[in-house]
């Protein structure tokens, strides 16, 4: 089981992620349609998808 102050490591595109999430659900709904695009486009561009 792991104690609470295990932490792990994220990249900077983790965090901006990780931020645009807290940002979008601080501000909705005023700032719905923008901040839910951006978290989707970081989050789209951090997964890796087979080349074509």
């Amino acid at each position: 089981m792991k104690q609470k102050n295990d932490w792990i490591q994220v990249t900077p595109e983790e965090k901006d992620l990780l931020a645009a999430i807290r940002n979008y659900n601080k501000s909705f709904p005023d700032g719905y349609p923008e901040l839910l695009w951006y978290a989707q486009q970081l989050f789209d561009n951090m997964l890796r998808q087979p080349y074509l």
